[in-house]
């Protein structure tokens, strides 16, 4: 189980620069991706590290969070499975999922 209140922490990994709202995960990512794996990325997504996102999904992230708007990062599993985490952009909901999921 992943213990979501850790992301509250702001350890060596940075400050979270938006909230996240309720986080969820799609039974496919939940069965192909370790929590540890999603917990790592959660952090790195959520402190503004956008994984593997083309230059101009990584400049519409950092408008979305100045002007409002969803926000997305991709990230790779130690297997090379990539997967997406997505932000709301009311921040109510962030999803962790698979490409297949969308």
């Amino acid at each position: 189980m992943i213990a979501f209140n850790d992301l509250t922490d702001s350890s060596s990994s940075g400050h979270l620069r938006f909230p996240s709202g309720q986080i969820v995960i799609t039974p496919n990512a939940l069965s192909q991706l370790s929590p540890t794996e999603v917990l790592v990325a959660l952090k790195r997504h959520l402190t503004g590290d956008w994984g593997d996102c083309c230059p101009e999904d990584r400049q519409a992230n950092d408008q979305a969070l100045q002007l409002g708007g969803r926000v997305f990062s991709v990230y790779h599993s130690e297997d090379q499975k990539k997967f997406w985490i997505i932000t709301e952009s009311d921040h109510s909901l962030t999803t962790v999922l698979m490409p297949d999921d969308y």
